[in-house]
């Protein structure tokens, strides 16, 4: 059985090219190195580093700064942007599950996850990450359900479908 699952995953055609691709589930580029220190969000208008709190940026930039200290393994402090976004944004929650599972707390990563579902079926981000997760736990048939979900909410061809593909294919997920 196991070896039929991992067939299924290597036939289907390959489309990731490059581990440049990051965490937004699309054709995104990798996030640039963070440019504040820790308490500090970067703010494009601005063109500097003002001190982290609520109302210092829109969304879009705070979820680029926890992008930013997502990929650059700076989790915690990804966590506490994440205080400053909607609690019951998707991505918000995407991201809350993404650090929780680097930081080792996969239970509250897989809520996290979850939750971001329910408010967004269609969030391949988030069905990736948890099929990452799943992975991580041995749990193939649930992962494989997660990239075949993927796949039926278009999908196909992204990031999210290629780097979960690929830890089902090999055993390795991805750090963003």
């Amino acid at each position: 059985m196991k070896s039929l699952l991992l067939a299924a995953v290597i036939t289907v055609p390959f489309a990731f090219t490059s581990v440049a691709f990051a965490a937004g589930g699309g054709d995104e580029t990798a996030p640039t190195k963070p440019k504040c220190k820790t308490g500090e969000v970067y703010d494009k208008e601005l063109k500097s580093c003002v001190v982290a709190r609520e109302g210092a940026l829109d969304t879009q930039g705070f979820y680029e700064n926890v992008r930013e200290l997502a990929y650059a393994g700076r989790y915690t402090e990804a966590q506490n942007v994440l205080a400053f976004m909607p609690q019951d944004d998707d991505r918000t929650l995407t991201y809350m599950g993404f650090t929780n599972r680097k930081l080792g707390e996969m239970d509250m990563a897989m809520s996290f996850y979850a939750q971001a579902l329910a408010v967004n079926p269609s969030n391949i981000l988030a069905r990736s990450y948890m099929g990452q997760g799943l992975v991580e736990q041995g749990q193939m048939k649930q992962a494989m359900a997660q990239l075949r979900a993927i796949r039926s909410h278009g999908g196909s061809g992204t990031w999210a479908e290629a780097s979960l593909r690929t830890a089902i294919a090999t055993g390795q997920t991805f750090n963003y």
